[in-house]
């Protein structure tokens, strides 16, 4: 079971999701809440596996308050953090890649086919990457080449995963948290127009940026 929590400002917005999700055997809402604070402390006391977390709360009513990007970074800093999905009306590239930048795990917009959420929500909880097609296009677009925007950690954590070494074992190697193994991952399949492990090894052995054998 999916366990699921909402975070949008907007009424109608979380009846709407909670009905999507309602119908769904494999997928339960635990919470909705109003705020991105909120969302914060949610995540942490009902340890929900995937956040839909929307980018901006009351922005025009309440600048100052919290927003999606750092309340993503927030949740993704906790122990056994949840995978965040970012689902919002927002597509400028300064919105993406905050939330890219924050470590979550998909972007999509409000306006996506229900079926394209259901796989993104399952692609989410399932620690794979789950950006929309249209996001794909607008980060490809930017022209960046995966061999020079990887960071040095970046391709130091892609080397071990090409060794199998799974998220605690690189963490170990690496003297990092578990979710921060998760967040350079995150960035490494954006990169480079990956969905998973898998796919970013065999990328990256294309590209040379790691040895074939």
């Amino acid at each position: 079971m999916i366990r699921l929590l909402i975070a949008d400002d907007h009424p109608v917005v979380r009846a709407g999701l909670r009905a999507l999700f309602g119908t769904e055997e494999d997928m339960e809402v635990v919470a909705d809440v109003a705020t991105a604070a909120e969302a914060v402390a949610s995540a942490r006391s009902l340890a929900p596996d995937v956040v839909l977390m929307d980018l901006q709360f009351g922005a025009q009513t309440r600048p100052k308050d919290l927003q999606g990007a750092e309340a993503t970074r927030l949740v993704l800093a906790a122990p056994d953090a949840p995978r965040v999905l970012i689902l919002t009306n927002y597509d400028t590239d300064a919105d993406i890649l905050s939330a890219v930048e924050a470590g979550a795990s998909g972007y999509l917009l409000k306006d996506a086919p229900p079926a394209e959420l259901l796989q993104a929500v399952r692609a989410a909880a399932s620690g794979q990457s789950a950006l929309a097609p249209s996001i794909v296009t607008r980060l490809d677009s930017r022209g960046r080449a995966p061999e020079s925007s990887l960071s040095k950690r970046e391709r130091e954590v892609l080397a071990l995963v090409a060794q199998g070494s799974s998220n605690r074992e690189i963490g170990r190697e690496l003297f990092l948290s578990e979710a921060t193994v998760k967040s350079h991952l995150v960035h490494i399949f954006t990169k480079m127009g990956v969905s998973s492990r898998t796919s970013a090894v065999a990328r990256a052995r294309e590209l040379g940026l790691i040895r074939s054998h």
